[in-house]
């Protein structure tokens, strides 16, 4: 926990320091050589403009930098990986390919079966259309169960009205966590080396050939230990919602470049072998955090997440194929995407916290320590436009940062182009989008804080009304 409070005082001050020599840097430019000029638009529209632009050895040696950093990230990930993968260290990395593929050797297993745990507290709303999407797969599910948790509505209800069974939790305290974990001590034992368990939030719909092409995967790969989802907002919501659909295109689109290598077995729909969830459950404790026996960790905020980081630190073999899409609900509402925002933040702080500076924590560390510096910059853009407004009679325009401006623009078009003329539309403005962004780093911040201080996290759980309308309650 010590470490834990500690995370978010590293972060801030690697970040801060960086943002500190860049300001240094800034500042040490000579700037006398700048001139204001004037021009007349389409003969009627004059312009201020100021044709001043960084040295270029600056220039360049910023750009060097920046793709340097990024270069060594993306190798030490892969020397990581590879390495793991060709491990045979039984004791450290149990769910390694190699060490994996010597022991189910020569023996078959049966064909891939699918048995689906979707975890339900108070869900009677989103629940049938979620159970729905799962019988209409191209290739079904061998069973479905859904883990009711605690439920006061007629979620067990609805869960046999759409032939589903039903696993009740007893006295779980642990929410979705321990509620799996009773699931999975029931499930588990009677599991064979190819009889999966897909894990699926209550709010989700699979798009129809999501099963088969897992099932293919699994089938193709023995060594390979999870499948995860590639998630797609759900329609509507308005401008907020949008947001949030371009958020996703884009990190589907990042998966896809990195072929499928996967940050977070998403929550929304992962599919695990028995042998990963069992070596799991046996590790915690020891290898890995948690309590001896459980799957998941209740200590845990965001349980997906530390799951996968548990399933990378034992060497398993895990993707996100194209083909593997759902449809996940949006936050209706600033206040909700806050709240889930601050706990998917502040439980990814923790985890990394819990597992330490490991190689196979590297990515995830960059990737904090990213965040906070892009909190520094953009901040300080807005600021310089403050300042800038405020200082002058008239707005100067500067050509060099409009050109850096369109490129910035294209980057954003492009990499939401697959979500339709809307998306591209909202990513063309571009202002609108980074005050989003400023929204994800005040949460980020937020998230740093509280951890810094040792403030107790909030769970709260989003509830589905027979009306459509989504409501924050305590679970």
């Amino acid at each position: 926990m010590r470490f834990q409070r500690l995370i978010g005082l590293v972060i801030m001050g690697v970040t801060g320091l960086a943002a500190l020599l860049l300001w240094i840097g800034v500042s040490a430019t000579d700037t006398s050589h700048q001139r204001v000029h004037h021009g007349v638009l389409f003969g009627v529209w004059r312009v201020f403009y100021d044709t001043a632009a960084p040295p270029w050895p600056q220039l360049f040696i910023a750009v060097g930098v920046a793709l340097l950093l990024a270069l060594s990230v993306a190798v030490l990930e892969r020397r990581i990986a590879t390495r793991y993968r060709r491990s045979e260290n039984v004791d450290v990395t149990p769910l390694s390919p190699k060490v994996v593929m010597a022991a189910t050797r020569g023996v078959f297993h049966g064909e891939v079966t699918v048995t689906v745990l979707v975890p339900a507290h108070n869900e009677e709303a989103s629940l049938g259309a979620t159970l729905t999407s799962l019988w209409e797969q191209s290739v079904a599910p061998t069973r479905i169960v859904v883990v009711a948790d605690n439920c006061t509505d007629r979620t067990v209800e609805v869960a046999h009205a759409h032939g589903a069974e039903v696993f009740e939790s007893v006295e779980n305290t642990h929410k979705k966590g321990g509620a799996l974990n009773q699931a999975l001590r029931w499930l588990l034992p009677g599991q064979g080396e190819n009889d999966t368990v897909m894990v699926m939030d209550a709010d989700t719909a699979l798009d129809p050939g999501f099963l088969e092409a897992a099932v293919r995967r699994l089938t193709h790969d023995r060594a390979l230990m999870a499948v995860g989802g590639l998630f797609y907002g759900e329609p509507g919501h308005g401008l907020i919602g949008q947001f949030q659909r371009n958020e996703y295109v884009r990190y589907g689109r990042e998966i896809r470049r990195r072929r499928g290598r996967v940050f977070v077995l998403t929550g929304t729909a992962s599919i695990f072998r028995p042998r990963a969830l069992r070596t799991v459950a046996a590790a915690r404790g020891s290898i890995i955090p948690g309590v001896q026996g459980d799957v998941y960790d209740t200590a845990a905020l965001t349980e997906d997440n530390e799951l996968t980081i548990a399933l990378k630190s034992l060497g398993a073999l895990m993707i996100s194929p194209d083909e593997c899409t759902v449809v996940t609900e949006l936050m209706p509402s600033w206040r909700t995407l806050w709240n889930q925002r601050l706990r998917w933040q502040r439980g990814a702080l923790e985890n990394v916290g819990a597992y330490g500076i490991t190689p196979q924590t590297s990515r995830y560390w960059a990737q904090q320590l990213g965040l906070g510096y892009g909190v520094f910059a953009l901040t300080s853009y807005f600021v310089l436009i403050l300042l800038m407004l405020l200082a002058t009679d008239a707005w100067i325009w500067f050509p060099f940062w409009i050109g850096l401006g369109l490129v910035f623009m294209v980057e954003r078009v492009v990499t939401v182009w697959r979500g339709g003329w809307k998306a591209r539309l909202l990513a063309m403005t571009i202002f609108p989008e980074l005050f989003f962004d400023f929204f994800l780093d005040l949460v980020f911040v937020k998230g740093v804080i509280d951890i810094s201080l040792g403030r107790q996290a909030a769970w709260k759980h989003i509830e589905h009304t027979s009306s459509g309308v989504l409501e924050e309650a305590e679970p």
